[in-house]
């Protein structure tokens, strides 16, 4: 099913913002409509659309004061925004330009013309964002960086595997890795870098680098704790000017072969879904640390799990559980739950063909990544 290109149309006059709004839902658009520039400061907190489209002359705050205002706010600056109005100003229209507009509509612009104006725009951003990809691309495989591993590990008595699929073919700000320290402990590692595409992309080797060389560090001092390798790097990013104001998520989990458990602690993450085989229950694993660099103390915890045979455990990012809806983005943890009950049973090869990832694969709203661990044998 193709995606929907959104608009957010901004008029407070209703008249405008219906005729408007038929006319672009004909023409297979999804429109998002706003009788103020406040109403429309609220919608763009639940869902982000592709352009904005926004009347000049509007009470309150007028159109030239919303583009500053989402000029101000990076989350919102990038948006492609065209004014609509119905006066033919040089100044006006010059003065819109100066705030990064891509587009002045006159109201009286046939709407014809108006949709093709907007297709236009959009089509020639789809074509850049594909040249940049590719060109993107080739230059990650030239350097041979890679966000999640190529390879899974061998590990003693366990099956390991991972499904991770990038917000529109970017590489983005999840990362995966698995450090195998000797044959008895393995460590893995889920990360979530906020933010998406190559921005969060490039952050998230930093965030690699600091998890790699805390692990090495405090298992060559002979502390094997998630609770300590955690808060010492929850320490280094919390110093370091480059990345303390990039916020990321972590699951950090130590396989222990010889004891046949697992040693978790997590940053901001969401809590671990473990199964147990025994009894064919579902736990939901939380850890109440923060995200890490966000304070100096990220109150981190350490939880250990015994594993029996076939005992199943899952880790993976918020982008598994969002979803659009009408009214925006939606998380809901339960939906996880319950597409994975079926499977709980079954190789976890026939999970990641199923129904629900397929779906996550094409019509997800930001990088997914889905970690499965299993106890395979005493």
């Amino acid at each position: 099913m193709p995606v929907l290109k959104k608009i957010l149309l901004v008029d407070d006059n209703p008249i405008v913002l219906e005729m408007m709004g038929r006319a672009l839902s004909k023409e297979g658009f999804y429109c998002m409509k706003a009788i103020s520039a406040n109403a429309a400061m609220d919608m763009l907190k639940q869902e982000r659309p592709d352009i904005i489209l926004s009347d000049y002359h509007m009470p309150d705050m007028d159109g030239f004061m919303f583009r500053q205002k989402l000029i101000a706010m990076p989350a919102y600056k990038d948006i492609p925004f065209m004014f609509l109005t119905s006066e033919v100003d040089n100044d006006l229209m010059l003065e819109g330009i100066n705030l990064e507009a891509v587009d002045y509509i006159l109201k009286d612009t046939p709407l014809p013309v108006v949709v093709s104006k907007i297709n236009n725009f959009l089509n020639s951003v789809r074509e850049e964002h594909e040249r940049t990809l590719k060109e993107l691309s080739v230059a990650a495989m030239a350097l041979n960086l890679h966000s999640v591993p190529q390879t899974l590990p061998a590990v003693n008595g366990f099956e390991i595997d991972f499904w991770h699929t990038s917000f529109q073919n970017y590489p983005g700000g999840d990362f995966i890795d698995f450090i195998t320290i000797d044959e008895r402990h393995t460590f893995v590692v889920l990360g979530d870098v906020m933010g998406k595409k190559w921005g969060a992309w490039y952050f998230s080797f930093g965030f690699l680098s600091y998890i790699r060389a805390a692990v090495r560090i405090c298992i060559s001092e002979g502390n094997f704790s998630t609770k300590s390798i955690l808060q010492k790097i929850n320490a280094v990013v919390y110093h370091d000017p480059v990345v303390n104001d990039v916020l990321s998520s972590l699951s950090l989990i130590m396989i222990d072969t010889a004891a046949s458990a697992i040693t978790y602690s997590g940053a901001g993450d969401l809590p671990l879904l473990y199964y147990n085989h025994a009894d064919g229950s579902l736990t939901q694993i939380r850890s109440g640390g923060m995200l890490l660099g966000l304070m100096p103390d990220g109150d981190f915890d350490e939880v250990t799990l015994k594993l029996t045979n076939g005992d199943r455990l899952f880790a993976f990012t918020d982008g598994i559980i969002d979803f659009e809806t009408e009214k925006g983005k939606k998380t809901d943890y339960e939906t996880f739950t319950t597409a994975v009950t079926p499977f709980l049973t079954q190789p976890f090869a026939s999970f990641k063909q199923s129904g629900f990832l397929k779906e996550k694969a094409t019509a997800h709203i930001d990088d997914c990544s889905l970690i499965y661990l299993q106890k395979t044998s005493s």
